[in-house]
């Protein structure tokens, strides 16, 4: 009668234990003994969680240098202009190639806004020269930049003091200026230089405005460290240069850029005399192509993440098969007072997600801190500008979603082991 008891006992155990994976107390249970036997070998778990940490932060870092990358590249294409067609009359150095009457005018820009009004967001058109300028006794080589209504926008000009040109400026050719803020820094210091006069030659300008540009145009502007720019007007008058070097045309939407480029060279071929030629181009293929380029090395960059992340997670599966083997004696004991398989196979396969959870939280926070810092010490550098470095919060829940993953997947094989571990020769194991 009593070992009918005692079997019936066992047997009741073994029943609730079956029953009790679908139970919060089993669960409670399962995750409590995971965290003792990883308390119990602190150095183990922490070694296993280094892979992890590691694996997790290059997938974060590598997908936020990539997009820092391509956010910059693209910044600076659609910086010259991403919608932006520019035409400019192609030259020969043979003599006589080239008449005056081939240059391009802005009777040229005011019929390419004329002719096409309703592709065009603005039209421009500059021509720049060299000059050297006289401020309190001393001279400095600039860049004169004449410019006509509509540069600003064209250009994403930023004025940091002052005012920009009025419409009054380029209709009554005023002799005023405007100018670079490295110029500003170079020639007046420290003060402040709207209201102060500088002359080129007879010619005295008020200068009435610091400006930038807001985004770099990969040297393909106009305007250098130290320029000048001026009404075109005032331009023509003191140079006696009447013809624009670049004419600019800014489409409203980028699927009008190719509209609008046929359109130019159409226009600026029919107003001339049949042996000029112009280069009117687009920067559309470039932004196509520096997108594409983009996005495959940030695929390239992800999977050598992920192989770093695969190679953590194999890390994680040899400790534990390790520590499968350590603790037979252990397995065995549960086992033998009524632990089911699957209460084995789950303690262990949570602590392989504690481990690798915990590791990918360690390796988002120090991935995460890393752009953080950069972007608080690029505010030191005012030559930065605007750059920031983004954070990609998908990349976020990305990398802490297969971290966790590659845990399980990987703490399967030495789970499943401990599970099939027989209670009787686990108890004599030594």
């Amino acid at each position: 009668m009593r070992m009918s008891r005692c079997f019936s006992a066992r047997d009741a155990i073994r029943s609730r234990m079956r029953r009790l994976p679908n139970s919060a107390a089993f669960w409670g249970e399962t995750w409590s003994l995971a965290m003792q036997a990883l308390r119990a070998h602190k150095v183990r778990a922490l070694l296993a969680m280094l892979g992890v940490v590691i694996g997790t932060g290059c997938v974060v870092l590598v997908v936020t240098a990539a997009l820092a990358g391509r956010q910059y590249i693209l910044a600076q294409i659609e910086g010259v202009g991403a919608n932006l067609v520019y035409a400019n009359l192609i030259t020969s150095e043979q003599p006589g190639s080239v008449a005056l009457t081939d240059h391009i005018n802005t009777a040229d820009m005011d019929a390419v806004k004329q002719d096409i009004p309703q592709l065009l967001a603005q039209v421009a058109g500059t021509n720049s020269t060299s000059m050297t300028i006289d401020v309190d006794g001393t001279e400095h080589d600039v860049n004169m930049v004449g410019v006509t209504p509509g540069f600003s926008e064209i250009r994403n000009l930023e004025v940091l003091a002052g005012r920009y040109f009025a419409e009054d400026d380029f209709a009554s050719r005023s002799k005023v200026c405007l100018i670079t803020e490295a110029l500003a820094r170079r020639v007046f210091l420290t003060s402040d230089p709207a209201g102060r006069e500088i002359r080129i030659g007879e010619l005295s300008l008020l200068v009435i405005g610091v400006f930038r540009e807001r985004v770099a145009t990969l040297g393909q502007s106009e305007i250098t460290r130290e320029s000048i720019i001026v009404p075109f007007s005032l331009f023509r008058y003191y140079t006696g240069i009447d013809y624009l070097q670049t004419l600019y045309a800014q489409a409203r939407h980028s699927d009008g850029v190719p509209m609008v480029t046929q359109e130019v060279s159409r226009i600026l071929q029919e107003r001339h005399r049949a042996g000029a030629q112009y280069r009117v181009q687009n920067l559309a293929g470039i932004l196509a192509t520096a997108r594409q380029i983009a996005g495959a090395l940030t695929l390239v960059l992800l999977v050598v993440a992920l192989i770093a992340l695969t190679i953590s997670g194999i890390g994680i599966m040899n400790i534990m098969l390790v520590t499968v083997t350590e603790r037979t004696r252990e397995i065995g004991i549960r086992r033998a007072i009524g632990a089911s398989r699957d209460a084995i196979l789950y303690q262990f396969l949570l602590e392989a997600l504690a481990i690798s959870g915990t590791g990918a939280l360690v390796g988002i926070l120090i991935a995460v801190s890393v752009p953080a810092l950069l972007n608080f010490l690029m505010g030191f550098f005012p030559d930065a500008g605007d750059i920031t470095i983004p954070v990609s919060w998908v990349s976020v829940v990305l990398a802490f979603v297969v971290s966790c993953t590659t845990g399980l997947i990987f703490g399967y094989l030495p789970a499943s082991r401990a599970a099939k571990l027989q209670p009787t020769e686990s108890l004599r194991y030594e």
